[in-house]
């Protein structure tokens, strides 16, 4: 989308002076260093461009913004923002490539659904009525204290932003109203962020992809899609969206967790308060995805055993399947979209299927439909196209190659990962090899949020960008995500969800990570997996509030 020329004007702004001026200091702050006495003794890194809130700036503003009418589901009510960003926040000229990223704000809204009375047991009469075209409802009377159930859409409520996980999947597209979103629309106007790259901010997808034709330009255009651009952005939409630019809160699942610390670390100012939910990131060295992948194997291993403790029955249906897949030609069976699925690649199923509530029983059930039904006495044993269309939707690679392609330079800066996963999984190959472990009468143990050099080979949208893949693993120079100095001398209150069975993101890299953010108040829970915002989103919402006013525990 172009966008017009804009008042250039500094990243993330203090509240102060977003509120009152329309000049704004730069404040997108925060390389490591040594020891800091307080927040705001920092390091700058490059200003990026915000639309002045000014008149002299209102039509660039409006440029850069465009929002649309509210509409409805059931109980709620929705109107969708689309902004003009730049692909490089450091790179301020108007000229400069921009894209679209997009957000949908989200308020509880009134029910549109015709009520019948309770006591009503006969028909009203046919004649005389009104006419009236079915397809208009009245106005709608949205005063306070009118009497109706009328929508939240121009009350002056706080604003809520919250970031999903991934990296590289949209926020959820709410049907109804229900769960988290529920309850937070009871007290905040939430807004639903598609990070960049993700649903309809620039999707990057296999195809799109395809336009820049260089492994080497893929590269220089994909780094641009870390959380350090995805805070930038938020404090881009904050301004142009909340009124007189003041703080909003953040609710960070997951990856979303990861942005939301880099938000802490660098722009504090745009913060009201942040609650987590499985999202505390590890702090340590340069790459620290080799810590993580080491903890993590041994919890998907413990996830394993649970499994087949539940379920032993599955113990010889997947030795019979990855016998059969290694005897195939080529190791492997053709899957529906022209991949190949091999006994490295069945693996791949315990990244849904073992760390979410209700994984286990989903991927029994999977297994239950494995093979075809034998019609025709001597016809040989052939993999059933539900199994086969099943583990492609499973794994989903195809729909988001931002996953694949970034998710282990999330732990980067300033070093490259090596293909971290692969690495540490050698370590373990006598535990976690699929051929052995029949030979040896073992269960076959799935994996889990690991990336395999291996998907850019056997999952046919993926094969383009496979020398893509192999320099993003290789990039040495990524900037700094966090700043652990101002994350010592955090002001911003902070609630966070730690679950003690977390298979993604490890129990005790979180708590050494919630260590090191001054004030943070955990909530330990082994209640819920790291689904727990999905599976028990209400309660989860309910709990972290209460810690943030007070009204919970501090431990």
């Amino acid at each position: 989308m172009a966008v017009a020329a804009v008042a250039i004007r500094s990243a993330f702004p203090t509240t102060a002076a977003a509120a009152a001026a329309p000049a704004l200091r730069p404040a997108f702050l925060g390389v490591a260093r040594a020891a800091a006495s307080s927040r705001r003794r920092r390091i700058l890194l490059p200003a990026w461009p915000v639309a002045a809130m000014s008149s002299s700036s209102s039509s660039s503003a409006a440029a850069a913004h465009k929002a649309g009418a509210w509409y409805a589901v059931p109980d709620l009510s929705l109107r969708d923002h689309r902004f003009a960003v730049p692909l490089d926040h450091s790179s301020p000229s108007p000229s400069a490539p921009t894209i679209t990223v997009f957000a949908r704000e989200v308020v509880a809204g009134e029910s549109r659904l015709p009520t019948v009375p309770r006591n009503a047991r006969a028909r009203p009469p046919l004649l005389p009525i009104q006419l009236r075209c079915p397809y208009t409802e009245p106005p709608r009377d949205r005063s306070v204290g009118s009497g109706g159930r009328a929508g939240k859409e121009d009350l002056p409520l706080p604003y809520l932003l919250f970031l999903q996980g991934g990296p590289g999947f949209e926020s959820p597209r709410p049907t109804e109203a229900s769960g988290w979103m529920k309850k937070a629309c009871e007290e905040y106007r939430v807004v639903l962020l598609d990070q960049r790259g993700t649903g309809l901010s620039t999707p990057l997808t296999t195809s799109s992809l395809s336009q820049i034709t260089s492994a080497a330009e893929q590269v220089e255009y994909l780094k641009h899609f870390r959380a350090d651009s995805i805070v930038k952005d938020a404090e881009f939409i904050r301004l142009h969206l909340v009124p007189d630019a003041k703080p909003w809160t953040v609710l960070g699942q997951s990856y979303g967790g990861f942005c939301a610390v880099t938000y802490l670390s660098f722009a504090p100012e745009g913060l009201k308060s942040v609650l987590l939910t499985g999202g505390l990131p590890p702090l340590g060295s340069a790459c620290t995805a080799d810590t993580v992948y080491r903890a993590c194997f041994k919890q998907v291993q413990q996830q394993n055993e649970k499994y087949y403790a539940r379920y032993p029955q599955d113990i010889q249906v997947i030795h019979e399947l990855v016998r059969y897949l290694n005897e195939s030609e080529g190791g492997g069976v053709s899957l529906p979209s022209g991949g190949r699925l091999t006994p490295k690649m069945l693996q791949c199923l315990g990244l849904s299927g073992l760390g979410s509530g209700g994984g286990f029983e989903r991927l029994h059930y999977l297994f239950e439909r494995v093979w075809d039904p034998i019609l025709v006495p001597g016809a040989k044993k052939t993999i059933s196209y539900y199994f086969l269309k099943e583990f492609e939707r499973w794994l989903g690679f195809d729909q988001n190659p931002l996953y694949a392609l970034l998710h282990e330079s999330i732990y980067c800066q300033g070093s490259p990962s090596k293909w971290s996963a692969h690495k540490i999984g050698s370590e373990c190959e006598s535990l976690f090899d699929p051929i052995k472990a029949i030979k040896e009468g073992r269960p076959v143990y799935f994996t889990g949020e690991m990336v395999f050099p291996c998907i850019f080979d056997e999952i046919h949208a993926l094969r383009p960008l496979k020398e893509t893949a192999h320099m993003l693993a290789h990039k040495e120079d990524w900037p700094p995500l966090y700043d652990v100095n101002v994350l010592n001398n955090n002001k911003v209150p902070v609630a966070a969800a730690v679950y003690y069975e977390d298979m993604y993101v490890n129990f005790n890299i979180a708590k050494e990570t919630a260590s090191q953010i001054a004030g943070i108040r955990l909530w330990i829970t082994n209640e819920y997996m790291h689904s727990g915002i999905r599976d028990g989103g209400s309660h989860v919402f309910d709990h972290l509030m209460g810690l943030l006013n007070g009204k919970k525990p501090l431990f």
